[in-house]
């Protein structure tokens, strides 16, 4: 079985990769320049020379508060790329898996998100990620869509190599705390996407459908910093002595984020058997690999 994995150079397509070896599976990544999404003839390209048994689209554009001045990129790359992609998946009869995002939702709600949940996205970001769930949706049976949130990994840019690098620097920092959502470890869906693959090999009849993963438990963006800091504390001297927390309304941005970005998880578990890690225990492991196998990760 070989899987070809689109945004391979990204935070979760890295990881799939990693996980990928590890299970024994063959894996193919595409990423810009070489292959762009937003580009037909070179995603038709990739896909009939890998000849893949089943095809992960990473690929986003993920710069949320830029998408507000940039709304044809946004769309271009989550909407019309994903429809496309989906378009080819079907013509060949290949199982996509796509990841989308809690920003789908407008983040008013008071309990978590289920998958059956009315979407309500807030600004440009989101509503590209809602229309590309709508493209492929519309486009092929077998698919599947996972929403996820507030993911982090050892690779790239993300909430945590942030905090890290602040924290060297400063010796003060100010972070939201009326937002509430589940980290992500990228490792933790990699290997939930990983067992989805090797299930749908199995199964004749797999559940195709959309699904939410996080991590366990809830936090806000203030807790999930004074979190980084404490486990960083045992690897490295950090500058950073007060985490001030402060409202939204404080720190203000291009984008609106969702205020609570809680998912029910309970759907993906219970059809594909995902394992869901507590954040607290996925974050100490990333921290381990970054300090401790600097060569293996793109460290801080």
């Amino acid at each position: 079985m070989t899987l070809a994995i689109l945004g391979c150079n990204g935070q979760l397509g890295r990881e799939l990769a990693l996980s990928a070896r590890i299970k024994g599976l063959a894996a193919a990544g595409a990423d810009l320049p070489e292959v762009d999404i937003t580009e037909a003839a070179s995603v038709r390209s990739f896909i009939a020379s890998v000849r893949p048994s089943v095809v992960v689209n990473a690929a986003a554009y993920t710069q949320v508060d830029q998408a507000e001045s940039d709304p044809q990129t946004a769309f271009a790359v989550n909407a019309k790329g994903p429809e496309r992609l989906a378009r080819l998946c079907a013509q060949r009869r290949l199982p996509l898996i796509h990841i989308s995002t809690d920003y789908v939702f407008d983040g008013k709600g008071e309990k978590p998100y289920r998958e059956d949940d009315p979407v309500n996205p807030l600004g440009v970001y989101g509503r590209s990620k809602e229309e590309g769930e709508q493209k492929i949706r519309s486009c092929w049976g077998m698919h599947i869509i996972i929403r996820t949130a507030w993911l982090y990994s050892p690779f790239g840019q993300n909430f945590v190599k942030t905090m890290l690098r602040l924290g060297k620097e400063r010796k003060e920092l100010r972070v939201v705390a009326d937002q509430y959502g589940s980290p992500t470890c990228a490792a933790d869906l990699a290997r939930a996407i990983v067992t989805i693959i090797e299930t749908l090999h199995r199964n004749p009849a797999p559940p195709w459908g959309t699904y939410h993963f996080t991590g366990l438990g809830i936090t806000t963006w203030h807790g999930f910093a004074k979190a980084v800091f404490a486990e960083a504390r045992r690897y490295m001297p950090l500058k950073v002595m007060e985490v001030i927390p402060v409202p939204t309304r404080e720190y203000p941005t291009p984008a609106l984020r969702p205020g609570y970005s809680v998912l029910d998880c309970t759907r993906i578990q219970r059809l594909w058997n995902a394992t869901l890690r507590p954040w607290e225990e996925s974050l100490k492991e990333t921290l381990h690999r970054i300090f401790k196998e600097p060569g293996e990760t793109d460290g801080i």
